[in-house]
């Protein structure tokens, strides 16, 4: 994996796990495109931050999968607020620039491996 993927794509973390609004702004392309239990859609980097503020979310990598040139699908277990355990997910990330440019999370990896071969 290209250094500035994987620093790409642990800023995201970073800023998400931090809860840092600005950070987590920063960490995105504009737009950023999403995909989540709640739906699917192109939001700014603001729209980003704002669902860091709301979701609570917090995402702990797990395992990392190389998908082309730009396309990283990290296993993730995930917490929420008031969460007992976590769950695990896997997020397709494309980067550019330095960039998430899309953070696509599925149930599992089998999926998100499937949807970054596409």
């Amino acid at each position: 994996m290209d250094s500035t993927e994987e620093r790409a794509i642990d800023e995201w973390h970073a800023a998400v796990n931090a809860g840092d609004l600005r950070r987590a702004a920063e960490a995105v392309g504009d737009p950023v495109v999403v995909l989540g239990p709640k739906g699917a859609g192109s939001i700014s980097p603001q729209e980003f931050a704002d669902w860091v503020a709301r979701s609570g979310i917090r995402l702990q990598p797990r395992t990392r999968h190389l998908i082309g040139q730009r396309l990283v699908v990290v296993e993730q277990d995930a917490t929420w607020p008031g969460s007992d355990a976590p769950t695990r997910v896997a997020t397709v990330f494309r980067v550019a620039n330095a960039k998430a440019t899309a953070a696509l999370r599925l149930p599992n990896l089998e999926a998100a491996l499937q949807l970054a071969s596409v």
